[in-house]
């Protein structure tokens, strides 16, 4: 039986068991544990009960083997010249970053073949663990560091995930405080023509403010695969809050659309987070045209703005909650500091680019507030482009 088809057969509370009889059987595996990274990207934490005989213990995100393995994003062989092999390999689905899959066997076994082969086996984990979360609370509660706060708990259900890749882009984001906010939304979809992109402002601390956003993410969410347009998701959005809410409760967000073939984008500007984006080695914030919040008035009427993003363009996107000062939102020194945050991690990967913007506006005075949600979209090139750099498309 293959890897996929037992865990496609396993119970979803013991999908690592199967894997562990699988391995056995195939690798002579002594061994097979699972770490998973937590909620606040800070530790990787062993799934229980650990099988590995000298056992394992939550490891800090950037140290040690796993920890590598989990940021390059790259398998990492150890012990090839003692007793038992240990191979290291990154679980992500699609782009988000799971966790790692130690595995320990003999050394003669850990060929080239075989690496290969834990390599696609993790990946076909990654994605069986993310089913196995609607079936089961083992994952999620390994996760935890420490326990979640009840409208921290509501926003990680809402939301879609921390990273999504393809072809043309990888975007990734990261929120603080991971265990207790509760207002952020994001929220995005991918076809075969677009990437669409919702991002808003938190609307205050605590489960009031969650509510608010998680209707308003229903709302888009409707309106979206309705088939309407930004206009029509931002208007119906504006109708939903204003019809529970009348004006006290209102959303500032940004609806964006980039067309996957040529880059070409459209955005509505509800009042929204701010944008940047970083273009060789130039890092500014993008002036849109901004419109009034989702929800404050009704019957708004909103409109589309078109820009064009080139391939190696990087825009990052700050949302913050509203009750206190958003960061980068015209205080010229605010500015700075979030360019300066941005142009600092330029040289990292697109995964590890949020978390360092908000370490970086964290230690700046009055560069963030205390709830902060940073997304980073690199944008490769579209199929046009493409073409046009192998000499096929239109001059």
């Amino acid at each position: 039986m293959t890897v996929e088809r037992a865990l496609r057969g396993a119970p979803a509370h013991r999908l690592l068991d199967s894997l562990r009889i699988n391995l056995a059987q195939q690798f002579a595996a002594f061994s097979v544990d699972l770490l998973l990274v937590d909620y606040g990207l800070t530790a990787l934490r062993p799934v229980e009960p650990v099988q590995a005989r000298a056992g394992l213990q939550p490891s800090a995100l950037d140290s040690g083997p796993a920890g590598h393995a989990f940021t390059t994003q790259q398998p990492y062989l150890s012990g090839a010249d003692g007793p038992t092999a240990t191979a290291y390999l990154p679980v992500s689905v699609r782009g988000d970053r799971c966790g790692v899959l130690v595995v320990d066997l003999l050394p003669e076994h850990l060929t080239p073949r075989c690496a290969e082969d834990l390599v696609g086996i993790a990946e076909t984990l990654g994605h069986a663990l993310q089913v196995a979360d609607r079936h089961t609370d083992v994952y999620r509660q390994t996760r935890r560091a420490r326990a979640l706060s009840i409208p921290a708990e509501m926003q990680w259900d809402m939301l879609p995930g921390r990273a999504c890749a393809g072809e043309e882009f990888t975007l990734h984001a990261y929120w603080e405080p991971a265990y207790t906010s509760g207002g952020h939304v994001l929220d995005w979809s991918v076809t075969d023509e677009d990437l669409t992109l919702v991002v808003a402002d938190g609307t205050g601390p605590g489960t009031p403010s969650v509510l608010v956003s998680n209707l308003a993410l229903s709302a888009l969410r409707n309106a979206r695969r309705a088939g309407l347009d930004l206009v029509g998701q931002a208007s119906l959005t504006d109708q939903a809050l204003y019809g529970q809410h009348r004006g006290e409760r209102s959303l500032s967000a940004l609806l964006m659309s980039v067309r996957l073939a040529d880059g070409e984008v459209r955005v509505v500007d509800a009042g929204s987070p701010t944008v940047w984006r970083t273009r060789g080695a130039v890092t500014e914030r993008l002036d849109l045209e901004r419109q009034l919040p989702l929800g404050m008035f009704e019957d708004t009427v909103y409109a589309t703005q078109r820009l064009r993003i080139l391939p190696g363009d990087r825009l990052v996107f700050l949302a913050c909650d509203r009750s206190e000062s958003p960061p980068g939102a015209g205080d010229p020194a605010a500015d700075r500091a979030v360019s300066s945050a941005i142009d600092a991690a330029r040289h990292l990967t697109c995964a590890d680019t949020p978390r360092a913007v908000v370490r970086a506006l964290r230690g700046t005075p009055g560069g963030s507030a205390e709830a902060v949600l940073v997304l980073c979209l690199d944008w490769h090139g579209g199929r046009v482009a493409e073409r046009d750099a192998d000499g096929g498309g239109d001059r």
